[in-house]
């Protein structure tokens, strides 16, 4: 059976949908940066939170956070400070690092959410 491609800017979209209906605000999205981009940045009650989405069509090659690996992470951070930097957000205001897992199925999607991921 060949693999189909998962369309990242529909899952980006049912990541930010299933964000919003757990109260969070989407403030950016696709937030550019010399390292890349955040696929969502929003804000949890008091917490920026830096949300990279990851999309597959099957788990046949593992789970699709397994994909964000050490030196994914450490390029969210860079990119986080960045963002804070750019914003003049302090030190003070609480931030945290969440990942958002699509699996693709032919009516939607299974979407895992790891808060505080790393």
């Amino acid at each position: 059976m060949p693999r189909r491609r998962v369309d990242g800017s529909a899952a980006e979209d049912a990541a930010a949908r299933y964000l919003e209906g757990r109260g969070y605000e989407i403030g950016h999205r696709n937030f550019a940066t010399p390292f890349g981009e955040v696929d969502i940045i929003a804000v949890d009650g008091d917490t920026i939170v830096f949300v990279e989405v990851k999309a597959r069509s099957t788990r046949i090659y593992g789970p699709p956070e397994a994909a964000v690996d050490e030196r994914k992470q450490a390029k969210l951070h860079d990119m986080a400070d960045i963002f804070l930097d750019r914003r003049g957000i302090g030190d003070d205001v609480p931030y945290r690092f969440d990942i958002v897992a699509l699996i693709e199925r032919d009516d939607g999607w299974d979407i895992e959410h790891f808060e505080d991921a790393f």
